[in-house]
């Protein structure tokens, strides 16, 4: 049985010891810096002895040349100001050169008036922290050139969708622009101008359903179905009847279009008649030479690739002198115009139409891009312009 003198006896042993051998350093310094008392622990992490350091060393001794440049700049003022400092980040130099990261805790004791009598400080060994924080830098710099690489992808395999630059139409101006949603995801809105036997040719403008890289194959395969269907016949309702067939063969669950599809038949006298076929497309809005606008409805076009056979809705819009054609995809109308999810809307554009009626395909196209970087835009969009 433990008497109250030996276990008295192994109370003070023990406090002893627990400052001795704590698992964190000890050591405590005169004002001046001077170190009066040291533990064990923090003897061994620096590799030193107490003859070397107890009397003869100061702190910042022990600290790397920028942490002694930091002690005097900040941690000091501020201990002196405010009487105790926590968790400061620091790294010893231990007697073999190596560096110690360490986080340092210091808390000034006063005497009975309020006196500074010396400072005592916690230095906690952070080596596994800072390896942890190294690893997760190395992830997080892995994880950002990983999104590059998925950005630079996304953009390169976007670009292989859209045609690199507009051929010149005789007697037109033609000007187009692309408004990615996002800049790490491919998307499946698409356009094209492309020549058709007898000075004709062939215009679209579409919007697969998805994102990503199925959206991609499927957009690949609207988009050169449809110039394989021009070219054996180049009637606007038998084109998109094709690609419908095409497409509902191809297509996997949900996937599905919405196309226009136009063939332009210029005259002699800057005159342009465009033959426009609808598969659930938006209306094209013409600009007139007048300042007139107005949409050019295709009401009962279906979707085209989720029915065997889809109705196509067609009309004809005959564009004179002056005259500015533009076709665009769901995500210009559907773009937010405030934090309330509030969308642009048909009508809207139409006003926006007014606003800049008469114009230019390329000044229309231009206009279009000042108002995209008002919007929200939450889905892509693609949008073409023809002017005569």
């Amino acid at each position: 049985m433990t008497t109250d003198g030996e276990f008295d006896a192994l109370l003070d042993d023990s406090a002893e010891d627990l400052y001795e051998h704590a698992p964190c350093g000890y050591l405590s310094t005169t004002l001046d810096g001077r170190i009066v008392k040291v533990n064990k622990t923090l003897l061994d992490w620096l590799g030193r002895t107490p003859a070397e350091v107890l009397g003869r060393s100061r702190f910042t001794d022990l600290l790397t040349v920028g942490g002694r440049m930091y002690h005097e700049t900040h941690f000091a003022p501020l201990l002196r100001l405010q009487g105790s400092i926590s968790g400061i980040a620091l790294e010893l130099r231990t007697a073999s050169g190596e560096q110690l990261p360490v986080l340092v805790t210091s808390v000034v004791k006063t005497d009975s008036a309020g006196e500074p009598l010396l400072v005592r400080t916690t230095v906690f060994d952070a080596r596994d922290r800072r390896a942890y924080e190294r690893e997760l830098l190395r992830a997080r710099r892995a994880a950002e050139q990983e999104q590059a690489r998925a950005t630079e992808l996304a953009r390169t395999l976007q670009r292989t969708l859209l045609p690199p630059v507009l051929p010149a139409v005789p007697g037109l101006s033609v000007a187009a622009h692309y408004h990615p949603a996002s800049a790490d995801q491919v998307g499946g809105d698409f356009y094209d101008l492309f020549p058709l036997p007898g000075d004709r040719w062939g215009v679209f403008v579409g919007d697969v359903c998805g994102k990503g890289a199925p959206a991609a194959a499927f957009t690949s395969l609207t988009r050169y179905t449809l110039r394989s269907a021009a070219v054996f016949d180049d009637d606007p309702v038998a084109v998109l009847r094709n690609l419908n067939t095409v497409l509902h063969q191809e297509r996997s669950d949900r996937q599905f279009c919405t196309v226009m599809f136009g063939v332009l038949t210029l005259s002699p006298r800057s005159h342009c008649t465009v033959t426009l076929a609808s598969g659930g497309h938006l209306p094209a809005l013409l600009l007139g030479a007048d300042g007139s606008t107005s949409y050019h409805d295709t009401p009962g076009g279906q979707l085209l690739g989720l029915l065997p056979s889809a109705h196509i809705a067609t009309t004809v819009v005959r564009m004179a002198k002056g005259d500015t054609l533009l076709l665009y995809t769901d995500g210009l109308t559907e773009a937010r115009v405030d934090d309330s999810r509030n969308r642009l809307g048909e009508e809207a554009l139409l006003d926006f139409a007014r606003a800049h009626a008469p114009t230019t395909a390329e000044k229309l196209v231009k206009d279009l891009r000042t108002l995209l970087s008002t919007l929200r835009v939450d889905d892509d969009v693609a949008a073409l312009s023809l002017s005569t």
